[in-house]
């Protein structure tokens, strides 16, 4: 696997500890799946206001938000094959991942390494457009953190 990572953002320190959890939920997420580690995955930290101008540009929704997946492996009639496969890219306002910590009452660490697997498995196809979908994912995700021994405290 290969984690792509661009800070965008000075505002919240992005720590080599934090790297460490991000690149381990990644990986726990793609074997989970039973995903190979081949793929190519995209992550950009970014400010409240980039986030708030790709939300609105994408999806939209003229506010902020926390997160956003923008998966590239899609159903095609095409067969090529290419050396590297990406996944797709995640896009994190670590301004709003700070707040939501504080709100929620857990670490920040904890924060982020949520928001990395909830793009994760938007990433591989999984969405909460329905109240069964949602349950599918968030089972999926608690099942890695918890794995992984990121828990809520």
């Amino acid at each position: 696997m290969q984690l792509i990572m661009d800070n965008r953002q000075d505002k919240i320190e992005v720590s080599d500890e934090l790297i460490d959890i991000i690149k381990s939920v990644t990986k726990e997420c793609l074997k989970h799946e039973g995903f190979d580690e081949d793929y190519e995955i995209s992550l950009s930290f970014v400010d409240n206001n980039e986030i708030h101008n790709l939300n609105k540009m994408y999806r939209g929704i003229d506010r902020e938000t926390d997160v956003l997946s923008f998966p590239l492996i899609v159903d095609d009639d095409f067969d090529i094959e290419l050396k590297e496969k990406a996944l797709g890219d995640i896009v994190i306002s670590m301004e709003k991942a700070l707040e939501q910590s504080n709100d929620y009452n857990h670490s920040y660490e904890r924060e982020v390494a949520f928001l990395v697997c909830h793009s994760m498995f938007h990433l591989m196809g999984y969405d909460h457009d329905t109240d069964e979908n949602t349950k599918i994912m968030r089972s999926k995700e608690e099942a890695v953190l918890v794995k992984l021994g990121i828990v809520r405290a």
